[in-house]
């Protein structure tokens, strides 16, 4: 089978542009995964005793900012017990008909992947609960006074969950996972390793300080720092002799404006914002987005995280709070905070 599949169809078989060409970059197996070393051991000792049991692993989520490497971990738990995987996405996977559909082709010890697993709408969710703990689906057949309820068996799957935004998951669907695994921004380090076997896989000739320059700018993420470097790549082929230099590299993310640790135009424009038109916060995500004509999910999971890691953005119980950290960076002056009230003791 060919192409990309429809939108409506709930299981997801191919990725377009971008994503159709991570899938040769990424590792097949867990020896060739590179960082998050605390959840790669405990997900190596929980396939190690799957295998030796010949069970179907645990159910698992994986949590964390987008691009560190859930999906590929949820193939690589397929691939290293040489089993089927089954993707597909929480908005796709509607009503509780398509979830039935991908539950009932389902084989034993198949990878079942959910992505988005938090965006599940509530009767769907309410579906997943006996197939995941009971290994069954209760459907409905029929419709108005004929209805009758049946129960179907499934066979013993493993599902994976991944979700950016763990805090929205229902209690009852968080329980239901026996391994909960959550992913964090990557070092400097690990993302080297990342670009030089990603340069090898590309056959690009890279300089080391270029991939240092790479890794700096790559916003502590994979799937970022291998975008960079596809860009880095078109430059060098177009504009130089088809090396992957440091000034090949340089010019390449000054066309993308992407400065020297990785803040991309809307990152700057959000701090910018804060400081100049709100003092600096604190200011509510929903005001902010609309300064921006942005939607507050964008700038919740993509911007916000690495901002705050980087200790340039601060959240408070009143709202967004821009550090001083973000003032330097941009050459800014915090605001002066006025005469300070005289206390009486």
């Amino acid at each position: 089978m060919t192409g990309v599949p429809p939108r409506d169809d709930p299981v997801l078989d191919a990725r377009a542009d971008d994503d159709q060409f991570d899938l040769t970059l990424r590792p097949r197996v867990l020896s060739e995964y590179v960082g998050q070393e605390q959840v790669r051991n405990n997900l190596g000792i929980l396939l190690e005793a799957a295998r030796r049991r010949g069970e179907p692993v645990e159910h698992v989520l994986l949590c964390g900012p987008p691009g560190l490497g859930k999906t590929t971990l949820a193939h690589i738990i397929a691939n290293e017990l040489g089993v089927a995987i089954k993707v597909s996405s929480g908005p796709a996977i509607d009503h509780q008909g398509a979830l039935g559909s991908i539950l009932l082709n389902l084989t034993t010890r198949d990878v079942f992947f959910i992505d988005e697993i938090h965006r599940l709408n509530a009767i769907v969710e309410e579906s997943l609960y006996p197939a995941l703990e009971d290994f069954r689906f209760d459907a409905v057949l029929g419709k108005g006074v004929g209805a009758s309820a049946a129960t179907l068996p499934l066979p013993h799957f493993t599902c994976v969950g991944a979700t950016t935004r763990q805090g929205l998951l229902s209690g009852p669907l968080r329980d239901r996972f026996g391994a909960v695994y959550r992913l964090d921004f990557y070092t400097k380090a690990e993302l080297e390793s990342i670009i030089r076997r990603s340069a090898r896989i590309l056959d690009i000739e890279i300089h080391e300080d270029a991939v240092a320059e790479i890794a700096r700018r790559a916003r502590g993420t994979p799937r970022i720092a291998n975008r960079l470097l596809r860009r880095v790549r078109d430059y060098a082929q177009v504009r130089g002799d088809g090396r992957a230099t440091a000034d090949a590299t340089k010019q390449a993310l000054a066309m993308l404006d992407i400065d020297a640790i990785g803040l991309e135009p809307l990152d700057r424009q959000l701090l910018t914002t804060l400081i100049t038109k709100f003092k600096g916060g604190p200011v509510g995500l929903d005001t902010i987005a609309t300064s921006l004509s942005e939607e507050p999910e964008t700038i919740e999971d993509v911007h916000e995280p690495y901002l705050i890691q980087i200790g340039f953005l601060a959240r408070t119980a009143r709202g967004r709070v821009a550090t001083e950290l973000a003032y330097r960076h941009l050459g800014l002056v915090p605001a002066d905070p006025g005469p300070q009230q005289t206390r009486l003791l």
